[in-house]
């Protein structure tokens, strides 16, 4: 599947759309929380982050996130990459650790993916 990228409000059933047909009911994101932007359907997140950082995105402001567009909100993003785990920032897991950043990915997602 072509990565996608969403600087701008796109409708949740097409992201939906795009889960259906890559992973069934989950589609992988990378969220540039400085740019606030998405990569949206890589296989990896890590390919998402490459197209993100060939446009010109900083590593430190990539998150990787993972969408269930048929979630309800507050349930909709699970905070899951390998690409998160950076001990240099603090960030020691997969998940996102500091709650700052989390509330920046969950309101870019939510701007750029309304209900």
């Amino acid at each position: 599947m072509e990565i996608k990228l969403v600087d701008k409000p796109i409708p949740l059933s097409d992201v939906a759309a795009m889960a259906e047909a890559q992973f069934g009911e989950m589609i992988k994101a990378t969220v540039d929380v400085e740019r606030k932007m998405l990569a949206l359907g890589g296989d990896l997140h890590s390919d998402e982050e490459a197209l993100l950082l060939e446009g010109g995105s900083k590593q430190e402001n990539l998150w990787g996130i993972n969408i269930y567009p048929g979630n309800a909100e507050k349930e909709r993003v699970e905070f899951d990459s390998m690409i998160n785990v950076r001990p240099s920032q603090n960030n020691r897991s997969r998940g996102v650790e500091d709650p700052k950043i989390r509330e920046r990915i969950l309101g870019i997602v939510e701007s750029l993916i309304p209900s």
